[in-house]
């Protein structure tokens, strides 16, 4: 870990990149805000790209890395729903995610992956694909945690107008939810990590 203020790497889908939210509403600006208020300068790279399936992650995570000008001390790592949507294979999903967890440990970078609990329409579609997250997280070392805090995935008033995207006011649930973890986590408190 760097001795210098920490840098969180958060990188996936629209639910890292802040879909209908203004800037400062996004999941990586809400965290950051809310990481210095206990930790001095903390910085949260967005690196979410909306509509993006792990195939589109695990392409584009190269470039991502490249740009960097400083290893990140956490990625915080949200991808796998549209594959579901779009009809990715669980095999290839699950390859994809290998893939980029041996990435982010090539390069060092330990990782905290989060999954989401299937709302009630998609529960049907998504059988094949529960428990990938968490193989592939024990696999690569990796911490893995709900990306939602319970009750808010779906609730009426925690989303926008798609009904399905979350608001501002569920992503301040999610990183109340999350950020007690990846403040232990950038502490090296959390137990083992990928190196």
């Amino acid at each position: 870990m760097s001795t210098n203020a920490p840098l969180v790497l958060a990188f996936g889908d629209s639910l890292v990149a802040g879909y209908g939210l203004a800037a400062d509403h996004s999941f990586p600006a809400q965290l950051q805000q809310r990481l210095r208020e206990r930790l001095d300068g903390a910085r949260v790279i967005n690196a979410g790209v909306s509509g993006n399936t792990s195939g589109d992650a695990l392409r584009r995570l190269p470039g991502v890395l490249s740009r960097l000008s400083e290893r990140p001390d956490l990625a915080v790592v949200q991808i796998g729903a549209n594959d579901v949507l779009r009809g990715l294979s669980p095999a290839q999903t699950r390859a994809n995610l290998d893939a980029m967890l041996a990435e982010f440990g090539r390069c060092g970078i330990p990782v905290l992956l989060t999954t989401l609990e299937p709302p009630a329409f998609l529960r049907a579609r998504t059988g094949a694909y529960l428990g990938i997250h968490k193989e592939v997280a024990e696999r690569h070392g990796a911490m893995l945690a709900s990306f939602f805090p319970a009750g808010v995935l779906g609730h009426p008033a925690m989303v926008l107008a798609d009904r399905i995207h979350p608001n501002r006011e569920a992503i301040r649930a999610v990183v109340g939810h999350l950020a007690p973890l990846v403040e232990r986590l950038l502490h090296g408190s959390a137990g083992s990590l990928a190196a």
